[in-house]
C-alpha cells in the first residue's frame, strides 16, 4: 500500500490513524457497496513528511506551547502564525507526485479529464464518539486540476490549526501533536438537492425516527446554516413520513461553469418555497440511513446529495457519515446497535421488516 495515497476502496476503520475519521467512514461504506462517490485519501504520513522536511514542526510546537488556554485572541494569533508558516514552504516533490498521479488516475476511472473533486480534511480525532471535531477543518468544493488539488491539500493541512480547532483541543485535552490530518479527494456530485440526515431525532434523541433536511444545490447551504432547509420526520420502522416542514430556501450553492467553481446564487422566487424532495427520494434516503446506522452500529449524522444528471434511484449519493455525538454524550455511550457482519445481512433484515 502506498505511503501517501490510499483509495477509498482500501480505507477502513483499522486505518483511521493514517486516513482520519471521515476517510475511514467513506472507505467502510465503499466496501459495503453503498453509493459513495469514488476518491482517495492523502495519508497522515504526507502531512507529517510535509512538516518534517520543511523543518517547521518544532516551530509549530513552540507557537502552540506558548498559547494561554484562556485567551481566544492569543489562539487566533497563534493560528495565523502557524498558517503563514505552512503556506511559506513547499510540499515534498514525492508527495506532490503521488497526489497528482492519483488525481489523474481518478479522472481516468471516472472518464473525465480534470475531474471536479471535493477536497475534504479528515483529522485522526474527527468523527469520534464523545468528541465533536466536525466542521473545524476545511472543505473545498469543485476543485479542478492537479495544481489546485495540491494547493487545497496544503490549506487542509493548515486548517488543523484554526483558532477554533486549537481551542477545542485544549478544552478537550487532546495534545496538539497527537492529532494528525489526512485529506480526502472525492469526485464531486453535481447536486440538484443536498443535505443531512440524522438516524435519531436531534430535537429529543428519539432513536425510532429519522430526520432528513434538504435544500437546493450543494449541501454547503445546509451545513453552514445559510438557509433553513426543508425537514422531514420519518418513522424508522413503518417508513411513514410523519411531518413535513417546507421552508423558503433563498440561496443555493451551484457550479459556475465559466469560473469552474461553486458559487452562491439566489434561488428563483418560484422555486424558493417548493419542496425540494419528492416522497420517493425521502424514503430512499431513510432506507439508506437505516442501513448505514446498522452497519456502523451507532446513530449517525449523514451528508448526502442528489445528482441532477442521473435518474432515480441512481442519483442518490452518500458523501460522509459520522457518529452522532450530542445525544450520545448526554446518555453516556448513547444507544448502540449490534453491528452486522455484512451489508447483505442488513438488507435481509430490512426485507424481513418490510423496509
Amino acid at each position: 500500500m502506498e505511503r501517501y495515497i490510499i483509495w477509498f476502496s482500501d480505507c477502513s476503520r483499522e486505518l483511521l490513524p493514517r486516513v482520519g475519521g471521515k476517510n475511514a467512514s467513506l472507505g467502510e461504506m465503499t466496501k459495503a457497496g453503498m453509493a459513495v462517490p469514488p476518491g482517495f485519501a492523502i495519508t497522515t504520513e504526507a502531512y507529517d513528511d510535509f512538516l518534517t522536511e520543511a523543518g517547521i514542526k518544532p516551530k509549530i510546537e513552540k507557537i502552540l506551547k506558548e498559547v494561554p488556554a484562556e485567551s481566544a485572541t492569543a489562539m487566533e494569533e497563534a493560528s495565523q502564525a502557524v498558517c503563514q508558516l505552512m503556506a511559506a514552504v513547499p510540499l515534498p516533490k514525492r508527495v506532490e507526485k503521488a497526489i497528482s498521479d492519483s488525481y489523474e488516475k481518478l479522472g481516468e476511472r471516472c472518464g473525465v479529464t480534470d475531474v471536479p473533486v471535493a477536497v475534504r480534511s479528515s483529522a485522526t480525532a474527527e468523527d469520534l464518539p464523545g468528541a465533536s471535531f466536525a466542521g473545524q477543518q476545511e472543505t473545498f468544493l469543485w476543485v479542478i486540476g492537479s495544481h489546485n488539488v495540491l494547493e487545497k491539500f496544503q490549506r487542509c493541512c493548515s486548517s488543523l490549526y484554526t483558532g477554533r480547532a486549537i481551542s477545542y483541543r485544549i478544552r478537550m485535552g487532546f495534545p496538539h501533536e497527537k492529532v494528525l490530518i489526512s485529506t480526502g479527494v472525492q469526485k464531486m456530485v453535481n447536486a440538484k438537492v443536498a443535505g443531512v440526515m440524522f438516524t435519531l431525532n436531534p430535537l429529543n434523541g428519539d432513536p425510532s425516527k429519522v430526520v432528513v433536511e434538504a435544500s437546493w444545490g450543494l449541501g454547503e447551504s445546509v451545513v453552514s446554516g445559510e438557509v433553513t432547509p426543508d425537514s422531514y420526520l420519518v418513522d424508522k420502522v413503518t417508513k411513514d413520513i410523519l411531518k413535513r416542514t417546507i421552508s423558503q430556501k433563498a440561496t443555493e450553492h451551484v457550479l459556475d461553469p465559466s469560473r469552474s467553481q461553486a458559487v452562491c446564487l439566489d434561488v428563483p422566487p418560484e422555486r424558493q418555497g417548493c419542496p425540494c424532495l419528492p416522497d420517493e427520494e425521502v424514503l430512499a434516503l431513510v432506507r439508506l440511513a437505516v442501513l448505514i446506522e446498522r452497519y456502523f452500529g451507532k446513530p449517525q449524522d449523514i451528508e448526502w446529495a442528489i445528482d441532477r444528471g442521473l435518474p432515480f434511484p441512481d442519483n442518490i449519493f452518500i458523501l460522509q457519515s459520522r457518529p452522532e455525538t450530542v445525544w450520545s454524550q448526554k446518555r453516556g455511550k448513547g444507544p448502540t446497535l449490534a453491528p452486522k457482519a455484512s451489508i447483505l445481512e442488513i438488507m435481509i433484515d430490512q426485507l424481513k421488516e418490510g423496509g
